[in-house]
């Protein structure tokens, strides 16, 4: 839970609660920070006074009617989205520089449309008209004990959507099971890099793996089933290793797959190494980021600077990445070469993919040149001193 802490390590009430409103503690999964003033809101604001107040830095506490708030939210949304559109990125602008003037763009609206709040008592109910029955959602991101709450309307939809997607799962293209992804862990949405994994050699003899990075546990389960007997995957974030823990026990997989809180790589060496890092370098500017963004190419560069000290004799590494970097010019285009080489790294075979998802398609997207070229990698890599 990203609740504020004050130095000693309990809570930091909020200090801009409107005069008479009982304590609350400021909550952001992502990160944010509380926003300079808090102002109470109801059915009776219009959108666009809305839009100015929140322009301001203004938090709006909703106190009307829930289903009323949601309304809100999602007319504030089109405002946004309309004055974007009337302030296109140029098309005579390089993709770099246009790629990082949309991020900022995306980022200042997640920002604006957070300054909607909810407020959520110790028990994860919420004391408004109409307000759904959510408990049970809340319970699995906020836990069971915790002080009155703000949270941001948007957040706590997000919460709530991510609840179903773990309570429904994910189906993946061309297997027999799900995946439950958990809120703050990326779901394997994209199913094209998920069947090139399928569809690619294993090494000869491959009895065991590591998996670096492993999110949801997806690409263990994946290497299970195509009969590797031994695999360790491994995350930094709690949040991934208890979510690849949970699909590893539903799939009772747990023979094959031991899942361990790690930055990168376990004790000893495996037959295949494989990593998904994140595919664009750059900042990460909330929690949500970390799963899109790899500040200074740190995994990345972790993993390969790395992999042969924990590979087997006669294994492989396996790396997984999109060329959208390049294409956005956040990559020189020779640059996976010259990682390759200087970590003394052979190429033994690439398998390539097309994206399939809504957004290379979308002639509507600012980015839309670079998306519908992009070319989704799986690289077999090797050692440059081995034979085979």
């Amino acid at each position: 839970m990203n609740t504020e802490q004050t130095t000693g390590g309990a809570p930091a009430w909020c200090e801009q609660l409107p005069e008479g409103e009982p304590a609350a503690v400021w909550h952001s999964e992502a990160g944010f920070a509380a926003p300079a003033a808090i102002e109470y809101a109801d059915d009776t604001i219009r959108a666009d006074q809305a839009l100015k107040k929140m322009r301001n830095a203004i938090g709006l506490l909703w106190r009307g009617d829930f289903q009323n708030g949601r309304q809100l939210l999602q007319a504030l949304g089109r405002r946004l989205d309309r004055k974007t559109k009337t302030a296109r990125l140029s098309a005579d602008e390089p993709l770099a520089a246009r790629f990082h003037r949309y991020r900022m763009q995306q980022a200042q609206r997640a920002r604006l449309l957070g300054l909607v709040l909810i407020r959520i008592e110790s028990d994860n109910s919420i004391a408004l008209r109409r307000a759904p029955d959510w408990e049970q959602a809340l319970l699995q991101v906020y836990g069971p004990a915790h002080p009155p709450m703000l949270v941001s309307l948007r957040e706590l939809l997000g919460v709530v959507g991510a609840y179903e997607w773990r309570r429904k799962g994910v189906p993946i293209a061309n297997c027999d099971f799900r995946i439950h992804p958990h809120y703050g862990v990326f779901s394997p949405s994209r199913a094209e890099y998920l069947t090139l994994v399928m569809q690619a050699a294993l090494p000869e003899k491959c009895h065991s793996a590591f998996d670096i990075g492993t999110g949801t546990g997806v690409l263990s389960i994946l290497l299970a089933k195509r009969g590797i007997a031994q695999i360790v995957a491994t995350d930094s974030s709690p949040l991934a290793v208890a979510c690849a823990q949970e699909n590893v026990d539903r799939l009772q997989l747990g023979a094959q797959i031991s899942v361990q809180q790690r930055p990168f790589f376990p004790e000893g060496r495996a037959d295949l190494l494989v990593c998904n890092p994140p595919w664009l370098p750059g900042k990460v500017t909330s929690s949500l980021d970390a799963a899109v963004y790899d500040p200074n190419e740190q995994m990345l560069q972790g993993y390969l600077q790395n992999a042969r000290q924990h590979l087997s004799p006669g294994g492989q590494i396996w790396l997984i990445m999109s060329d959208l970097a390049q294409l956005l010019g956040l990559r020189a285009p020779n640059a996976m070469a010259r990682h390759f080489s200087n970590n003394g790294l052979r190429v033994m075979a690439v398998y390539e993919t097309k994206p399939t998802h809504a957004r290379a398609s979308d002639s509507s997207d600012p980015l839309h040149e670079a998306r519908a070229r992009e070319t989704t990698s799986l690289w077999c890599l090797a050692p440059i001193d081995t034979e085979n």
